[in-house]
């Protein structure tokens, strides 16, 4: 059986790296998206 996936868009926002921790300690694999002004501010998922 394959494992879980979760697409997150906004992941480097305050729910979003939250959802994104949540969903790794269950287990699932996770693919974020985020917004071009986003690509300098990774400081929420940096420990991800």
């Amino acid at each position: 059986m394959a494992g879980k996936v979760a697409l997150i868009t906004g992941v480097t926002g305050q729910d979003g790296s939250y959802l994104a921790e949540l969903l790794l300690e269950k287990g699932y694999k996770v693919y974020g998206m985020v917004r071009r002004a986003s690509l300098e501010n990774f400081e929420r998922i940096n420990h991800l």
